[in-house]
This record gives structure tokens, sequence and C-alpha cells, in this order.
């Protein structure tokens, strides 16, 4: 079966992730390629009687753009042989985005024009004639609605009569970086021909709603309102979940797994038992809660709202030596901190890209996340927890801020911030839920491996040299924590959970399923074990140092890959650390 390659390119904020995804059914995975040194989007579809591999490219604007993204875009359209584009613009905005189109049909290459947001484009009375833009084009032209999947078989059937018509892949044509003048006259003819949009527009909800939530105060205080109900969404819905799939876990344990294993020697029963299954399902328990916080997050960045949230973040930010995008990246390392580091490349100024990866890890992300709501349901009242993680994101931006603050004198002159200022709109459940179950499935298969053998690292040494009592001071584990005292004692971190932290270094989702090990308790018992060890004060000093010390491995990978400098990487690593320590320090001493 012969294979196509086709890229998708398009302006940023056009909807060409969600017709990514719409194309492949979300199957993407990430995957390096030559001469380029980051990783792209890419996912395959059988079309016909071929197989198709999609790539998304990131972002760009026009073809000389000198952002890292609109290069890393240039060079891959220059290097890679490609049977196809699909040329991705926003048909609300297209007298401002054909040029791009324009500009790419000179590359030699066949390609689909995709006018998305259509369904707004009519409501906004902006009427495209297809038909005419397709014949002066001689291109296959296709209006969707990549939201809700409108138009997207039209897409499909219009990528296969390509393929077909010219079934080999070829180079662009590298000539075509010039003449920008030309296209620009030759855009505003074609846009006068085809085109016919209201001399006016009227005031719309999006303009009505940004007079309040771009308002220089009132913006702020609905920001962290708004903020503060994602997480009471967040616990109101998932705890209920995690509380009953915790329950059943433990019943299957009881009821099966235990019993099943019965002739087995006592130390594989435990292994397996206190071990694995506890350990890997306290963390499994958490899943009802991913998937909400995802959701919530999926909502919050689908309705339009993040961007108005770097625009509103933007003064505050350039105090800082960043601008609003940088903040942007922070609230995406809410999810996950390598995706956050990896999208500093939208900063041109490469002092600028080192301090946003410098405070990008202070972002309470996914996995510190279920550290955090494990704890505050085991040692905060219903009423109370939710004020208590909302605490602890509001001083991960105040450590952030802070640390760019200090260091702000590095980064040398700043460029303004020019950014699209998307219209709100409404997401779909079934996006939504496609997205966080990705988000979740994306968790499992990236964590699980350190999960699992996190635990079982763990349950050897809670249970190592043979014959000592489990996680006693005669243990591996026992001795590790008698030497780490010194440096956690005076933040009221006992032994035992000392050495949950040592394993969070690899990976923040280890430490819930080590406390399961190390305390040899299963789900609905850990947190009255926990709560019977400690105090709020101990608690709330040990989500502080797992806020702030270091980053997990993967983000460290990330920061050494965009920073391009060990020396960079182990210094902010020192510098979280650091931080960690004195704040967690500070906190309990003051609060004992």
């Amino acid at each position: 079966m012969s294979k196509a390659r086709v890229a998708l390119v398009g302006m940023p904020n056009t909807g060409k992730s969600t017709l990514f995804n719409r194309l492949s059914g979300a199957s993407a995975r990430v995957g390096n390629w030559p001469g380029l040194t980051v990783e792209l989007e890419s996912a395959r579809l059988l079309l016909g009687a071929r197989m198709v591999e999609l790539i998304d490219l990131p972002g760009m604007h026009n073809l000389h753009g000198f952002s890292e993204d609109e290069q890393v875009a240039r060079h891959f359209l220059e290097n890679q042989p490609l049977n196809a584009l699909i040329v991705v613009l926003n048909a609300t905005q297209i007298e401002r985005q054909l040029g791009l189109a324009l500009q790419l049909k000179r590359l030699g290459l066949p390609l689909i024009l995709v006018l998305n947001m259509a369904d707004e484009a009519a409501r906004r009375e902006v009427f495209i004639d297809r038909d005419a833009l397709e014949q002066t084009l001689g291109q296959p032209v296709c209006l969707v609605s990549a939201k809700y999947g409108h138009g997207t078989p039209a897409v499909l059937a219009a990528l296969e009569s390509v393929l077909k018509a010219r079934p080999d892949a070829a180079e662009a044509d590298r000539g075509e970086f010039g003449e920008d003048d030309r296209i620009e006259r030759e855009a505003s003819a074609l846009l006068a021909r085809v085109v016919r949009s209201p001399d006016m527009a009227g005031s719309t909800l999006t303009d009505r709603a940004d007079r309040w939530l771009l308002h220089p105060t009132l913006g702020l205080l609905a920001f962290f309102l708004i903020l503060l109900g994602l997480f009471q969404i967040v616990y109101g819905l998932g705890a209920p979940l995690q509380d009953i799939l915790a329950e059943w876990l433990e019943t299957a344990k009881g009821s099966f797994l235990a019993p099943a294993l019965t002739r087995l020697p006592d130390w594989a029963r435990s292994f397996l038992l206190d071990g694995l299954y506890d350990g890997v399902g306290t963390v499994i328990t958490f899943l009802p809660i991913i998937l909400v916080f995802y959701m919530v997050m999926s909502a919050v960045e689908d309705t339009g709202y993040l961007a108005r949230a770097a625009f509103l973040m933007d003064a505050l930010m350039s105090r800082m030596g960043l601008d609003g995008r940088a903040f942007v990246m922070q609230v995406l390392g809410f999810g996950c901190n390598v995706p956050a580091v990896m999208g500093t490349r939208v900063l041109r100024n490469p002092l600028q890209r080192r301090l946003a990866m410098l405070i990008i890890p202070f972002s309470l992300c996914s996995a510190r996340l279920q550290v955090f709501l494990f704890f505050t349901t085991a040692m905060f009242s219903p009423q109370a927890a939710p004020w208590v993680l909302f605490s602890l994101y509001l001083l991960s931006f105040v450590i952030a801020f802070a640390s760019a603050w200090i260091w702000r004198g590095t980064v040398g002159e700043q460029e303004p911030l020019v950014m699209e200022m998307p219209p709100y709109r409404i997401p779909t459940l079934r996006y939504l839920s496609l997205q966080a179950m990705r988000e979740a499935g994306q968790f499992l298969r990236g964590a699980g491996g350190f999960i699992i053998a996190g635990v079982a690292i763990i349950w050897l040494l809670t249970h190592l040299p043979w014959g000592v009592a489990p996680a006693s001071s005669d243990s591996w584990a026992g001795q590790l924590a008698i030497l780490a005292t010194p440096i956690f004692e005076p933040l009221g971190i006992d032994a035992l959970l000392s050495i949950a932290l040592m394993f969070g270094f690899v990976a923040k989702e280890v430490v819930i399923g080590a406390l399961a090990v190390i305390y040899g308790a299963g789900p609905t018992e850990l947190t009255g074990v926990l709560a019977r060890s400690m105090g709020w004060q101990e608690a709330y000093s040990f989500m502080l140092f797992t806020l702030l010390y270091t980053p997990c491995v993967a983000t460290l990978a990330a920061i050494r890959k965009e920073a391009r400098s060990l020396r960079f990487t182990l210094a902010s690593t020192a510098w979280s650390l650091g931080i960690g320590w004195l704040v967690a320090f500070a906190f309990y001493q003051l609060a004992k």
C-alpha cells in the first residue's frame, strides 16, 4: 500500500489543531523529523487505498516570519517531500489571512484551502463565494466548522482526489521567499472579487463581555474568581467519583485478587497486593479528577478566554521582563510543564525564553495536583479544601512572578505583545470529552511506567534487607530517611514522607503510590493513616515543598533541550530547590 504525506498549515487560532483531531480521530503521536530540533504531531489515516500521514505544523503568519514556530514550519516545508498541503484559514478573518494561502500556493505543491469557522462567518454576514475562489485559485476550497465536524468529509474527499491526481511526493519550490508586495496586491484584488461583508460590524457578545473581562481592575478580579470556580467544579464532580472508584478497587482486592494469590509466598503476595496494587491503584483513583480537570481547562481554552488572560496580564508581566504570552505558558503548565516549556518558542528573545523556562516549573501541574488533591481531602474539610488548593495555585503565581522580577534585568529590551483576540465560543461537550480522554490517556501512557517502577522500587527499599519491619529505620528506606533528616526535619516533613519526595524527583505521579507502599495502606485507608500521623501544618509544608522543589525529569529534559544549555538547566533546578526549601521552612517555623 502506497503512503502519502500531507502537512496541515495555518495561522495561530484558526482551529488547525481541532481540524487535525477531526481528520485523524485524535490518534496523534509526537515524533522527531530530520533537520528539525523540535517534535511535531502527526497521525495516520486510511484514505481510499492509501495510508496518509498527516503532520500538524506550528502556526505561522507568513513564510517569512522569524519566530521559532514560523521557522520550524518553513524549514519543514523546505526540506520534507510532501504530496499536498491543507491550508487552514479563519473564514471570519479571510481578508487578513488569504495572503498566507497565496504564498503557500507558490510553493508549487497541491493544496486544499479550508475556510474554518464558516458558521461564524455566516452569523457575521460575511459571504464567501467558494466557487469563484476555487476557480481563481485552481485549488479545492472547503467551507467547514471543525468544532462541530461540519464539512470535514468534504476535506477528506478533496484530499483523496488531489492524491489521485498527484500520487508522488515532491519538494516545495525553494525560490518562493520574496515578492511580498505583489502578493499583497494580488490578495486585495482577489478579496474584492470573492468576499462581501457588512460595512460596519455591530456590537457583539464578545465586545460586551470584553468590556468587563478586559477591564484593568475588574478583569483581574474576574480571572481569580474564574480560577476559584474551576477548583470548586473539579472537587464537586471529581471527588465523589474518586471515592466510588476507590471502593471498587478495594472490593476487587478483597473479593477477587487476594483470594487468588493465597498460594503465593508471603513476600510475593505483599509485593503484588501492598506494593503494586495499592500503589498503582491509589494513583488510578485520581483519574476521575484528572478527567474533570482537563475538561474544565479545555473549556477555558476553547472559549477564547486564555488569550484574554494573556492580554490582561501583559502589563504586569512586562514589569518582569516578559509579556502576556509567557503568562499563557504558565497557565498551560497547569496541565503539564513539558509542553509549556516547549511553547516558549513563541518568544523571540532567547533570554526571555530562558526566563520563561525558569518560572514555568513553578506551575502547579496535573501530577502535583494529584498529591494536593489527596492531601487536601485527607487533612481539610470539604469546605476548606478548595481554598487550600486555590492558595497553592495563587502561591505558584506569586513565586513565579517574584522569580521573574528578580531576574528581569537579564533579558534586555522587550518587544510589544501583538496577538489575535479570538471571539468567544461555546465548546461542545463531545470535544471537551475527547480532549479530556486524550490527555488522560497520554498521562497514563507517559506516567504509567514511572509509577509501576517507582512503587516497585519503594516496596523493595521498605522491605529490604529481608526480615526487618517494613519501612522501619532498619530498612534501606529508613536508612536513607535518616540521612535526609537534617534537610527535611526543619520543614516538618518526617522520614517516611521524605522518601516519597526523593522519588517524586523522577515523576510527581509516583508520590501518592509511594506513600501507599510506605504506609502499607490501600486507596481507602491511606487518607486516615496520614490524618493520624501529622497535623495540618506538616501537611501544608509538605505540599509547599512539593509545589516548588525540582520539577520532574521530563521537564528538566525539555528545559535542557529548549535552552540548549546544561548549565542553565542545573541553575534552574538549584533555584527551584532552594526556593522550595526556604518557603516551606518559613511557613512551618511560623505556623508552629
